[in-house]
Order: C-alpha cells, then structure tokens, then sequence
C-alpha cells in the first residue's frame, strides 16, 4: 500500500486523505485525516436518522397529495396523454430515473404496457444548442411548448422551487392547459403556479433529494396500480375506481 498523502483541494481548503490508514474494519481504507471512526459514525447515522424522521413527517402529512397526484397522472395516462418531466442536476437524474420507470416497468415480476413519459434533460443535442443559442433558462419551456399537448403532465421537480428553467416550463404548460405537479422542498414560486405540489418539508438538499425519491417510486407504484390493478402477469388497465 502506497504512502503517498493524496491531497483535495476544496477552495480555500486543502483536506488530506491517506489510503494506508487503517480503520480498524475490514481493511486498509484510508480515512479523512482529523475525522476519527467514532466521528465518521456518528456522520452516518445521524444522516440516516434525519432522513428517516423526514419521510415519517411526510408520511404524516402528505399522503393524500401523494395519492391525488398519482391519480391526476394515471388519468391523464388513461386518456391518451403523456408525462414531461424537468429538473436540474439531481433532480435531472430523478427525472430520467421517473420516466424510466413509466417507459419500462417499476417492478419486475409485474408485467404491463409502457406509459409514455418522457425526461426533457435527456437531450444533449438540443439542449446545448437551445440554451447555447437562446439561454438555458428557457430550455425546458421550449420543449414543453413543443412536446406538450392539452391532457399531458408536466412534472417539474426542484428542491427550492425556484429554478428559473423548471418555473417557466410549468407556466407554459399551465397556458397549454396540461396538469402541472411539482414537487420541491419548502416551497418557492414553483409552488404558487404548479397545479398541484407535494412539498418536502426540509432546506437541506440532500435531505429533499432524497425524500423526492422516495415519492417518485411511491407515484410509479400507485399509477400501476390504479391503471392496472395489484395483480401479476400481462396487465390489462382496470379504470379509475
């Protein structure tokens, strides 16, 4: 094992890491030179116990979004619309996570027809081009502009409801007369244009990242379930009782 001090530059700091440092686990690992195992613990669980308490809060107070959003999803579905999707950084990936998820299938022994859904983050093409040429503020408006049609959803996602691209896509489907659900964490202006917002109660992004996951995985299950019933095997869609 080397000896060598890898060194991270972090702006003005500088945080040394060195790889033969025993933890006293399972192995040479290496640990952050000033941070101690009991340290690194207490990181862990008081991260994992944070994020755990969020989503009892949730589960306390907005099941009932939950369920009316996935709702107003499966019936947009149900009658021949789509789901756009937007959002910056993480909130990209959970969009292309969430489409994915509708495209394909969430659970692998429940068999079911594709949902149409779509992420405007996927297209690298156009949205260097768009935001190269006009402004990257603008990027996801254009494409709901063009993709969107009365009867979709827009699902914007972004942890202060305020990102300025996210903002402007919903308003543009709002005035195409699509659904338009949000999901942020404290609130933003996302919040007071969005048909409907399921808010996660939290300033911490990672925090909120993490809950919107959660409630991303709970909408796919739910519009399987009111589109196509509990059962295994092809699907057939059962209505909106």
């Amino acid at each position: 094992m080397t000896q060598e001090l890898f060194s991270i530059l972090d702006h003005d700091n500088t945080v040394s890491f060195d790889p033969s440092l025993d933890t006293g686990n399972t192995g040479d690992t290496g640990i952050m030179v000033g941070d101690t195992p009991d340290q690194l613990t207490v990181e862990v669980r008081t991260h994992l116990l944070e994020s755990a308490r969020l989503k009892e809060e949730i589960a306390e107070h907005d099941v009932g979004l939950i369920v009316a959003a996935a709702r107003l999803i499966a019936k947009a579905l149900q009658s021949g619309g789509k789901v756009l999707l937007c959002g910056n950084g993480g909130s990209a990936a959970d969009c292309q996570h969430m489409a994915a998820e509708f495209v394909s299938r969430l659970r692998r022994d429940f068999a079911r027809p594709g949902l149409p859904a779509i992420a405007l983050t996927t297209d690298t093409s156009f949205l260097t081009a768009f935001s190269n040429d006009c402004g990257f503020e603008g990027a996801f408006e254009r494409q709901v502009q063009t993709l969107g049609q009365p009867g979709d959803v827009l699902i914007g996602i972004s942890t202060s409801g305020n990102s300025a691209n996210v903002v402007r896509a919903t308003e543009a489907a709002v005035k195409i007369g699509m659904t338009t659900i949000a999901l942020t964490g404290c609130g933003g202006h996302l919040a007071d244009i969005a048909q409907m917002t399921i808010p996660v109660p939290n300033t911490n992004t990672l925090y909120i990242q993490e809950a919107h996951l959660a409630i991303e995985h709970i909408l796919c299950s739910l519009v399987e379930q009111v589109l196509f019933g509990r059962g295994n095997g092809e699907a057939e869609p059962t209505g909106m009782e």
